[in-house]
């Protein structure tokens, strides 16, 4: 199904959300692109054919912030199909502790994350790479064909540069169209992902967009909340971790989020739920991890008030009488895809709480104290 009429996430809104609204609502649209022109991408596979081949080459996923996220839900799922090492590592840690990342002079493939590829911290990962590693090949995935990183890279033997469908890079404040077009980007260029499965992906989330305004809407307009915690496992602990961030950022730091996996929010973490805390656990479809987040939907639903649990799943929990915003047919689909149906969600959440709160999701900074390019960075050489 491709969608001819306009959600209502698309509806006008005031200036201050004109370009989060749009951005969150093309994604199904970029989506189709996406696929369509990665099925006629022979230089990528090309470029990354010989490298996957080796049994011996480590792929290091990674971004700052949300680009880091992408990587994190990737990185599970890609150690599991690919049987090899996989690790997500932020630039900001990569950066600052590059000893720490590249301790071993392993070969490896360098997946880089980056909206607009101009953040000091997206440059020096690739350099302290090239300086530290005998081996190391760059696959850039960026919005933005202009920054420096595209430009350091582009035209390079070692490197590949992957650039997103027009209006990916996002003009809104937060990442949104960048962060799932991006991630997307990588399991198409992996195969973890055909054009099927992106198209399956599109419209489950085209049906679901309108039902979604609605919910979100029911929480942030009818029943405002000071705190809000998502769960997430395995694939979507990166998740529930991207989707605290959109809405922490979108509220303007108003709404205090946490991000934790079901498992591990036990451990500590639990001390923070009140009655007015609204609890988002995104249940994974791989029946194993499965399992223990349909033990923790419970275990909430039994100690929090009704409408403090939100359930967001493929397949609906039938058992329990609990909100649930679901995408049914991607029931068979695996985590790392489910993922960006349900960040939608999440931004959709982000983007109604933040207009009941009278903010300007576009920029919920106007003072300037966070931008959307990160300023004010100094990078330090190694040699001190």
């Amino acid at each position: 199904m491709t969608s001819t009429t306009t959600h209502p996430l698309l509806a006008a809104h005031d200036d201050g959300a004109r370009w989060t609204t749009a951005e969150i609502g093309q994604q199904p649209r970029l989506w189709r692109a996406l696929a369509a022109r990665a099925a006629d991408d022979a230089e990528t596979a090309a470029f990354l054919a010989p490298l996957l081949a080796r049994g011996d080459l480590r792929v290091v996923l990674t971004g700052a912030g949300t680009s880091a996220f992408g990587g994190e839900i990737l990185a599970p799922a890609l150690r599991r199909a690919m049987a090899r090492r996989v690790d997500a590592v932020a630039t900001t840690d990569l950066v600052s502790d590059p000893h720490g990342t590249f301790a071993e002079d392993l070969p490896t493939l360098l997946v880089s994350f980056a909206r607009s590829g101009d953040s000091p911290e997206s440059v020096a990962a690739t350099a302290l790479a090239d300086q530290l590693l005998t081996d190391v090949h760059h696959l850039v995935v960026t919005c933005n064909p202009d920054g420096a990183l595209a430009r350091d890279h582009g035209g390079r033997a070692s490197s590949r540069v992957l650039v997103m469908p027009d209006g990916a890079n996002d003009r809104g404040f937060a990442m949104t169209s960048s962060l799932t077009c991006m991630t997307l980007a990588v399991l198409l260029a992996f195969d973890r992902v055909d054009t099927d499965a992106v198209a399956r992906l599109a419209d489950a989330v085209d049906r679901a967009l309108p039902t979604l305004e609605l919910d979100a809407a029911a929480h942030a307009d009818l029943d405002p909340v000071a705190r809000v915690v998502h769960l997430g496992s395995g694939p979507l602990t990166g998740l529930a971790r991207e989707s605290a961030l959109k809405l922490l950022e979108l509220t303007a730091g108003r709404v205090i989020t946490w991000f934790d996996s079901s498992l591990g929010f036990r451990h500590g973490p639990k001390a923070l739920l009140d009655d007015s805390t609204l609890t988002v656990v995104h249940v994974s479809t791989d029946p194993h991890t499965r399992a223990y987040d349909v033990d923790m939907v419970t275990e909430l639903s039994r100690s929090l008030p009704a409408g403090r649990v939100v359930v967001v799943t493929a397949d609906r929990l039938p058992t329990l009488d609990l909100e649930q915003w679901t995408f049914p047919t991607l029931a068979g689909d695996p985590d790392e895809l489910v993922a960006l149906a349900f960040v939608v969600a999440s931004q959709v959440l982000a983007l109604r709480t933040s207009l009941a709160l009278g903010l300007t999701p576009d920029n919920p900074f106007p003072s300037g104290e966070v931008n959307r390019v990160v300023a004010g960075v100094t990078i330090h050489g190694l040699d001190g």
